[in-house]
């Protein structure tokens, strides 16, 4: 079942972020663009990857008003440990959720309830706390956070333009499509 223009579930959960512990909601992914990263594990290995490069992009998406969260199974505890432990993970700003109830991890049907873990799932939810966007890899496959960019400048300009959809490879200041009976077969 697609998640894709349902609300964000309640949830309640402990977080890290630059030192301090946080508890959020799932109301703290409203107002704002969010980026909501789910990955397996701390203190593994395709993980650090990810989560440096999703901050290598974080001052882009911080322009565009988009605040990241990445969530996994492990607790609040164990990502400010791997963040004073890891290079590639203390160089992270953006908040660390734990999910070790797996609420957050079932809400958004990423976890694989026989390991308690969470797949590699990527969601993009607008200001009123919608899902507007949802992409799940296997363990394997590591996640190239720069194509976050264009998602989100996407998904804003279609909220804010409404009747007008991107078509594929739309960049910013490109042409968009307005749907109609005379585009039909146009194509």
């Amino acid at each position: 079942m697609s998640l894709i223009g349902k609300e964000v579930l309640p949830f309640q959960a402990s977080a890290f972020r630059q030192g301090e512990f946080l508890d959020l909601t799932e109301e703290n992914l409203k107002g704002q663009w969010s980026i909501v990263c789910f990955y397996p594990a701390d203190f593994t290995f395709v993980c650090p990857t990810e989560l440096e490069d999703l901050q290598n992009q974080y001052a882009e998406l911080q322009k565009l008003g988009v605040e990241v969260y990445s969530v996994s199974t492990d607790t609040h505890f164990t990502h400010k440990a791997w963040h004073e432990s890891s290079d590639a993970i203390g160089k992270i700003e953006y908040t660390m959720i734990g999910d070790p109830s797996h609420v957050i991890s079932q809400n958004f049907d990423v976890l694989r309830e026989e390991e308690g873990l969470a797949d590699r799932g990527t969601f993009i939810i607008d200001p009123d706390g919608i899902i507007q966007a949802a992409e799940i890899n296997a363990e394997g496959i590591g996640r190239d956070a720069s194509t976050l960019i264009s998602k989100i400048k996407a998904a804003q300009y279609v909220r804010n333009n409404p009747g007008e959809v991107c078509p594929a490879k739309w960049e910013e200041g490109g042409e968009t499509l307005k749907p109609s009976i005379d585009l039909v077969g146009k194509i």
